[in-house]
């Protein structure tokens, strides 16, 4: 069985359980490929599904659903009822309805989707003073993934007949989400910029931009077309890109969800089947 691993990872989160979802697979029997579709180039390249037998999609969690550079690019492909599966990276707050608005997304396009995942991982505004799982993912997460790979791997084949049904709706409408989408901006309010700092222009952060944002000429992420995943200052080696302090954000966004950080650190990854 031959699997493909298209990945999403600005911040190297949903890039090391897909490398952890590859050993696996690779040890069940199957010849694996990752593909790292976070660049806006490498969507826009496209991507040629016919010699995977089954596919395994993994992206981070944008304010409940997945980022929407990647909903726009599920939205061009061709299922042709190939069998797939979902995984999920998260900071702990929000993941629903990811797996649900995904899922629908793949069977319109014409797959078969049989399983999906969610694992806690650093959150992309740690970059900017938040705290949330810090230490994830742990070696429990880790067994997690390799056992989602077992099950999966079992549904690709035929072992499992099972698919994945509906995974926790929302009752909230796309326009609603489209709008809690944009809250990422309240905390975000100063955009990836050099601030006139000095830097090598090595150009990687325009390169790596999974929304063909940053402009290494000006140092200057477009407003319009930022999705706040902080790919760009993940990857400055220059530590030359600058955001906003969102320290103060932390707590707040712990009082606004009612949980504390000892609450947190007891969230647990999930399969769902």
């Amino acid at each position: 069985m031959r699997i493909l691993i298209p990945c999403f990872s600005a911040t190297g989160n949903t890039a090391l359980i897909a490398h952890v979802l590859h050993k696996k697979f690779t040890g069940l029997g199957a010849s694996v490929d990752e593909i790292d579709i976070t660049p806006h180039s490498a969507r826009t390249a496209g991507i040629d599904l016919e010699p995977y037998d089954a596919v395994v999609f993994g992206f981070p969690v944008h304010s409940w659903r997945a980022p929407r550079v990647v909903r726009d690019w599920l939205r061009t492909l061709e299922g042709r009822k190939k069998k797939c599966s979902t995984f999920f990276t998260y900071g702990g707050f929000g993941i629903h309805p990811a797996h649900e608005s995904t899922r629908r997304i793949l069977a319109g396009q014409g797959f078969s989707v049989v399983s999906s995942a969610e694992f806690l991982a650093p959150h992309t505004f740690n970059l900017g003073g938040w705290k949330a799982m810090e230490d994830r993912p742990n070696p429990a997460d880790l067994a997690l993934a390799d056992d989602y790979a077992t099950k999966t791997f079992q549904r690709f084949t035929g072992k499992d007949p099972g698919i994945l049904g509906e995974c926790e709706p929302t009752r909230y409408s796309e326009e609603e989400l489209d709008a809690i989408e944009s809250f990422r901006f309240r905390v975000l309010t100063h955009l990836p910029s050099r601030n006139g700092n000095d830097c090598s222009m090595c150009r990687v952060c325009e390169a790596t931009c999974p929304a063909g944002a940053m402009d290494a000429g000006s140092g200057n992420a477009d407003p319009g077309r930022c999705i706040a995943c902080l790919k760009c200052v993940a990857v400055c080696e220059d530590h030359a890109l600058i955001i906003n302090d969102m320290t103060a954000s932390w707590e707040q966004k712990l009082a606004m969800e009612q949980i504390t950080e000892q609450g947190m650190r007891a969230k647990q990854s999930r399969i769902y089947l």
